[in-house]
């Protein structure tokens, strides 16, 4: 839409309020509303204020005068809010130079893809993240100076058999959650509903299926799109699967490992780089692929330490990415071996399939800032022509511990995956795509806000293992 079909819009649909919708450097998104009569073309000219001192990641409170820029093109009708509310997805500069605020993690995918077409080796790149969840019946948590706790609750959850009053003779047992139907499937009229409200908002969906974890895991995966408009979509993903849920007195969480001993929520991340219409990755090397293609997997394999710290970004993240739950912990490519860090999808041999899919992503990640890093380390990768070596077919979850000592592997953690990025960010900096301003931002907020939090408390197991040492 232009400002002027939106105005037009709200009219149509006779809304009353508007939605300015921003993303923090964290990942999630923040808002305020304004009443329709509010929404004028000159907000869309001239921005909307706002104090921008309390958003996490952001500047201080000497600096925080911030405008938000709204999007025509990003408007829809939000289907959760009692008064007609249009939503709005917005950028956010700085009222004095009125450049896009250089912490705004939307600003940063839009230059990553103004850089894409700079360097000619494309003109767009399309991503189709598979972005898994959980729907739990019930989650509590708490953690003060004498106790912590959390409690999660689902009717298809394993851990619920014999409780009382529970009819829980349907359901899947760890890592047994795959492709089941109804009954044990007992959430495929949500995620149906889930669905549809996607695509009234304009998200094309492809399928949805349970996932392989008990408790109620899901995948709902949307039809490929370019970098920008792919992490807005994610982000409006996001927003309904988890409102969808609420609507049902459900909760959904995109935590990756919030149950032990099953599997956790992933976001592999479909990616390639088109050029007047052609698809760059295709070729005649290994699986079909381009030397081009090699390239940019062997930048994303070089870069993976310090892409884990956007892509995998929490403490909890690396509760996932450890062997014996599926989860690809080794830098290594292949084709059809989904136990790699990056694989070549072998579903079709037209060219204008052919794409990689990097595996270690999850959703915890903001999304602008990991497709950013992701692409930015795949084009140092070309610009370099780094050599990703040779693929791996072999089952990699059941090599040696002589074979495995080879392959460079992910972060252990958190802390050493923003150890990695501290010294490893240079390739971000090309045109001025990140910030070295950001990075730091980045590094210091993680590790005074998560690392350091989660390092200082105890833990309960730490009772079991050392209460009467």
């Amino acid at each position: 839409m232009t400002p002027r079909e939106v105005l037009d819009f709200a009219k149509k649909t006779r809304a009353e309020m508007v939605d300015m919708k921003f993303v923090d450097l964290v990942g999630a998104w923040q808002h305020f509303s304004i009443p329709t009569s509010e929404l004028t073309l000159d907000v869309f000219k001239d921005g909307a204020g706002f104090d921008g001192s309390s958003i996490r990641g952001w500047k201080a409170i000497q600096n925080s005068d911030m405008l938000v820029f709204p999007d025509p093109d990003t408007a829809i009708l939000d289907p959760f809010t009692a008064i007609p509310t249009i939503s709005l997805i917005c950028d956010v500069k700085d009222p004095i130079t009125r450049a896009v605020y250089e912490r705004d993690p939307r600003g940063v995918a839009q230059r990553a893809e103004r850089y894409l077409r700079q360097t000619r080796i494309g003109d767009v790149s399309y991503w189709g993240p598979e972005a898994e969840f959980f729907t739990f019946d019930h989650a509590s948590y708490d953690q003060n100076a004498q106790s912590g706790y959390y409690f999660l609750d689902s009717e298809e959850g394993i851990w619920n058999s014999g409780q009382e009053g529970h009819n829980l003779g349907s359901r899947p047992r760890h890592k047994e959650g795959y492709f089941p139907v109804p009954p044990a499937d007992a959430q495929q009229n949500l995620r149906s509903e889930m669905v549809r409200e996607m695509e009234k908002a304009g998200i094309r969906v492809e399928k949805h299926h349970h996932e392989v974890a008990t408790g109620g895991q899901a995948e709902i995966d949307l039809r490929f799109d370019s970098l920008v408009k792919m992490a807005d979509k994610m982000m409006l993903y996001k927003y309904i699967v988890k409102n969808v849920a609420r609507r049902h007195n459900k909760t959904a969480t995109f935590m990756p490992k919030p149950l032990f001993q099953d599997n956790g929520t992933g976001m592999h991340t479909h990616q390639s780089i088109w050029k007047d219409g052609k698809p760059m990755f295709a070729g005649k090397e290994y699986a079909g692929v381009s030397k081009t293609c090699l390239h940019y997997i062997g930048g994303i394999l070089k870069h993976g330490p310090a892409l884990a710290a956007l892509t995998n970004p929490t403490t909890n993240s690396y509760k996932r990415l450890t062997p014996g739950f599926e989860a690809p912990v080794l830098l290594a490519y292949s084709s059809r071996n989904r136990s790699a860090g990056i694989r070549i999808p072998m579903y079709s041999p037209n060219p204008n399939a052919k794409r990689i899919e990097v595996r270690f992503p999850d959703p915890s990640a903001n999304m602008y800032l990991a497709f950013s890093a992701l692409l930015m380390a795949g084009l140092d990768g070309i610009h370099r022509k780094i050599d990703p070596g040779d693929a791996v077919d072999k089952n990699l979850y059941e090599l040696t511990s002589k074979e495995t000592k080879k392959i460079p592997t992910l972060p252990s953690d958190l802390d050493e995956a923003l150890d990695h990025l501290e010294r490893d960010h240079q390739f971000l900096l090309q045109g001025d795509v990140f910030s070295k301003d950001l990075v730091e931002s980045w590094i210091a907020y993680k590790r005074d806000n998560e690392v350091d939090q989660i390092r200082i408390r105890p833990h309960p197991h730490e009772f079991s293992l050392y209460y009467n040492i």
